[in-house]
C-alpha cells in the first residue's frame, strides 16, 4: 500500500481508543472491510498494508481525519458534529456517544480532561435527576429544532434509562484526572433559565421550582466538598479518591465557550459546543495542540481553589448559594 507502517499503526491506535469497550476491533474491521478475522488481524498488526479504499472506509466509519494520520499541513480542520435531533440523532444517542468516549478515555493508562466551563459542566447534572430533568426540558423546549414539549409543562421526572446512562457517565468521569475552569458567570445561566421558565409559565407548580432549587443547592454543596478534598466521588457515597485528581480553577477575567480537551495515551481530542448543547469533535493534532496550549495558559493565570485557597473557595461557593437564595426570594416574595 501507500501508507507507512507507522501511519497504519496510528490509524488502528486511533480506532482502538475511540471504540466502545464492548466492541471487538477485529470484528468491526472484518465486518467493515468484508474480510476474514485472519485478514483483519494481519492489517491491524501491520503485516498487510491497507488499500486506499480500505483506508477511506475506516476513516469514514470511525470519523478519523486523514490529515491527522499523514501529518498533512493544512488549515482545514475536520470536525464531527453531534447534533441532537439531526438525522435521527436523539438525546439518548448523544448520551451514549459521550459514554463511549468517556469509557475509551478511562481505559487508557495516561488520561486527562480539561474542561473550560462557560456553563456548569454537563457531567455534574447526572447525579441530580431533578436538575437533569430541568435541563432536558429546557434544551428541547428552547434550543433543539424538534420540540418534544410544544405545549407541555415542565416535569422534574426523567426516564430510568436516561438516569442509568447518566450514572455510568459520571461514575466513569470521576475516575479521570480532571481540571475544570470556572468563572463568576459559569453558574448564572442555569438560574437565568429557571427564571425564564418561571416567567413563561412552564413550571407545573411552585413545589417543583422549590424542589429544583433545593436540588441545585445540594449539587453545589457536593461540588464544594469535592473541591475541598481535591477529588471526585459520587453524591451520597463515602468520599474516596486520589487527592489532586480534581482541580477546580477560578478565572475572574476570561472564559470562552464551553471547550473540552482530552488526552488519552497521547491521543488528543477537542469537543466544542455550539447551540449550547451540540458538539463538534476533532482529533486534528495541530488544532488540539493549539487548544491545549491555550487552556494551560488560562489555568496558569487562574486561581486554583481546590485542595488549597480555602478562603477563595468559600467566597466563590458562598456567592453561588447567595444567588440561589436571591432567586428564591425574587420568585416567591410575598407568596
Amino acid at each position: 500500500m501507500n501508507t507507512k507502517p507507522a501511519t497504519q499503526d496510528l490509524l488502528f491506535d486511533t480506532v482502538r481508543i475511540g471504540l466502545s469497550p464492548n466492541l471487538s476491533m477485529v470484528h468491526e474491521i472484518s465486518e467493515l472491510l468484508e474480510i476474514s478475522y485472519d485478514s483483519a488481524y494481519r492489517r491491524i498488526r501491520g503485516e498487510k498494508e491497507l488499500t486506499i479504499e480500505e483506508l477511506r472506509l475506516i476513516c469514514d466509519r470511525f470519523k478519523i481525519s486523514a490529515d491527522s494520520l499523514f501529518a498533512l499541513e493544512s488549515r482545514n480542520v475536520l470536525f464531527n458534529p453531534l447534533a441532537i435531533h439531526e438525522r435521527g440523532f436523539s438525546f439518548k444517542d448523544w448520551l451514549l456517544t459521550i459514554l463511549s468516549a468517556i469509557k475509551a478515555i478511562n481505559s487508557c493508562k495516561d488520561k486527562e480532561i480539561i474542561y473550560s466551563a462557560k456553563d456548569i459542566p454537563v457531567f455534574h447534572y447526572f447525579e441530580f435527576p431533578e436538575v437533569l430533568a430541568f435541563k432536558y426540558y429546557f434544551w428541547h423546549k428552547e434550543l433543539i429544532p424538534e420540540n418534544l414539549f410544544p405545549d407541555q409543562t415542565l416535569t422534574l421526572n426523567i426516564t430510568e434509562e436516561l438516569k442509568s446512562i447518566g450514572h455510568q457517565i459520571i461514575t466513569t468521569y470521576n475516575k479521570i484526572l480532571t481540571s475544570e475552569l470556572w468563572n463568576e458567570e459559569t453558574f448564572n445561566s442555569l438560574l437565568r433559565q429557571i427564571e425564564f421558565c418561571y416567567i413563561s409559565g412552564f413550571f407545573r407548580n411552585t413545589e417543583d421550582i422549590q424542589q429544583l432549587l433545593l436540588s441545585i443547592e445540594t449539587m453545589i454543596r457536593h461540588l464544594w466538598r469535592q473541591a475541598e478534598l481535591g477529588f471526585r466521588f459520587l453524591y451520597g457515597s463515602e468520599p474516596e479518591g486520589i487527592e489532586g485528581s480534581y482541580k477546580l480553577y477560578l478565572n475572574e477575567v476570561l472564559l470562552g465557550d464551553n471547550t473540552i480537551f482530552t488526552n488519552a495515551d497521547s491521543r488528543k481530542s477537542v469537543y466544542l459546543t455550539y447551540n449550547v448543547i451540540n458538539l463538534l469533535t476533532t482529533s486534528n493534532p495541530d488544532f488540539c495542540g493549539q487548544v491545549e496550549r491555550s487552556l494551560r495558559v488560562l489555568m496558569h493565570k487562574s486561581t486554583l481553589i481546590s485542595s488549597t485557597s480555602a478562603k477563595e473557595r468559600s467566597r466563590f461557593f458562598n456567592q453561588i448559594m447567595d444567588k440561589i437564595k436571591s432567586l428564591r426570594g425574587k420568585l416567591f416574595e410575598g407568596k
